[in-house]
């Protein structure tokens, strides 16, 4: 059993922590917003900290997951940031969905500092954070993922280690890129077979037994249907997120056309008010501009 930190108890992280200590870790939290702290330690047990130099104080691995690169920073390398008191080689495991170049930036740091760093982001949402099922795409040393890889394991049904620091994080992106497609066409498969006059569940459930089968399709499409966007991954990260790959797509001179205009129909929902609606609200942008 490892003594492990935990900063950003959002959606994501709150259940992962949990995870930690139900598998008999040691943890010590950190939260910006207190209270979120307090009722984790109050469910779970383990310790909270008042700050993220505090928290990672001592831990042999500190894992983050926060908003953004802007957020990442602040709790690594900011005021009271963890990295000021981390331990010499003790494995930073950052979950936060954020850019490559602030992965490769921060595992610079501390490979000149004496600690390790595991740019580690997820996919399986707020369920899976919750199951313990997540998908965990890492990038960075070897020798430090094989010390993490069963610690992370607490929450995760699958984690692999793809390449270097920024590895994990270009891998994240290509999981946006394909969801984005994949929601955007559900979406108006769903509108043409309802604009049709079919049954949109009887056609939902023959061709998701067949080659058009998909994850999005069989946790989503019943949702889209009924019109339900009040739960799982919402709007604002999606496009979040896509920002972040389309930067890399200039970057690295790769095409993403279809990402593109996604991500501008995502705006589209944004401008309705559907900010915080799940990403499969993208059918409700059809149904609208069916309706004018």
């Amino acid at each position: 059993m490892a003594r492990c930190a935990f900063i950003g108890l959002g959606v994501m992280g709150y259940p992962m922590a949990g995870h930690l200590m139900a598998a008999g870790h040691e943890v010590t939290v950190y939260n910006r917003t207190s209270l979120k702290a307090e009722a984790w330690v109050d469910q779970h047990g383990g310790a909270m900290a008042a700050t993220p130099a505090e928290a990672a104080k001592g831990a042999e691995f500190v894992f983050c997951c926060v908003g953004n690169d802007a957020d990442l920073r602040s709790v690594t390398t900011g005021e009271d940031g963890a990295f000021a008191t981390i331990s010499p080689d003790a494995v930073f495991v950052d979950h936060t969905t954020a850019s490559a170049d602030v992965a490769r930036e921060l595992a610079e740091v501390a490979a000149h500092t004496g600690f390790h760093f595991i740019d580690a982001p997820v996919s399986g949402g707020q369920a899976g954070a919750e199951n313990g099922v997540l998908t965990v795409m890492c990038g960075g040393e070897q020798a430090a993922y094989d010390r993490a890889e069963p610690i992370i394991a607490a929450f995760a049904k699958s984690c692999l280690l793809m390449g270097a620091a920024g590895a994990g994080q270009i891998t994240k992106m290509v999981n946006q890129i394909c969801i984005a497609g994949l929601v955007q066409a559900l979406s108006e498969g769903i509108n043409f077979a309802q604009k049709a006059g079919l049954d949109g569940h009887a056609v939902v459930d023959v061709i998701s037994k067949g080659a058009a089968g998909s994850w999005q399709m069989e946790n989503r499409g019943g949702t889209m249907l009924d019109g339900k966007f009040d739960y799982g991954f919402a709007v604002d990260w999606m496009r979040k997120d896509l920002g972040i790959v389309l930067d890399e797509a200039r970057n690295i001179g790769a095409s993403v056309p279809i990402t593109a205009t996604v991500d501008q129909f995502y705006q589209d929902v944004q401008n309705m008010g559907g900010g915080r609606w799940d990403t499969s609200s993208l059918i409700q942008r059809l149904r609208r501009l069916d309706s004018e």
